[in-house]
């Protein structure tokens, strides 16, 4: 599992044009999924995530958590995370997991960030979505439950 955390102080999801999800400050999480993935992932990727201290404090240095600050996350579904790109110039997707396991795990992992008591906002699972966002910082961290 590879989760792109961006530190954000807005960010929105959109549809055809349509807002389907918008928080104020907080983390933007671009989520994706190998075969090998399990729900174990999940929770090792949840519990990082919220605890995981890349907010500033009153001296500037980032020691607050999620949780502290009491932010939000816009979770986003993103398969091409799992992109090789060793041969020729069109990336393959080969290592992402299947979409049926995918969209579980990622439903999981949303879960998992509501069971939290996170405001969670969210995509929709294989859509085709427009994300804005303005990265405060920049802070972004990829995160990978296998490493």
């Amino acid at each position: 599992m590879k989760v792109v955390i961006q530190r954000v102080s807005q960010a929105k999801v959109k549809i055809d044009g349509k807002n389907v999800g918008a928080i104020q400050e907080g983390l933007l999480l671009l989520v994706g999924f190998g075969p090998e993935d399990t729900f174990e992932d999940c929770e090792y990727c949840v519990r990082k995530i919220i605890n995981m201290r890349i907010f500033e404090d009153d001296a500037g240095k980032m020691n607050l958590s999620l949780r502290d600050i009491e932010g939000s996350i816009l979770s986003i579904s993103q398969f091409t995370l799992f992109a090789s790109c060793k041969k020729g110039n069109r990336p393959s997707f080969t290592n992402a997991a299947k979409p049926n396991q995918a969209e579980e795990l990622y439903n999981y992992f949303n879960h998992l960030l509501v069971m939290q008591d996170i405001p969670l906002q969210t995509g929709v699972f294989g859509a085709d979505m427009q994300v804005e966002l303005i990265n405060q910082g920049p802070v972004t961290i990829i995160l990978d439950s296998k490493e």
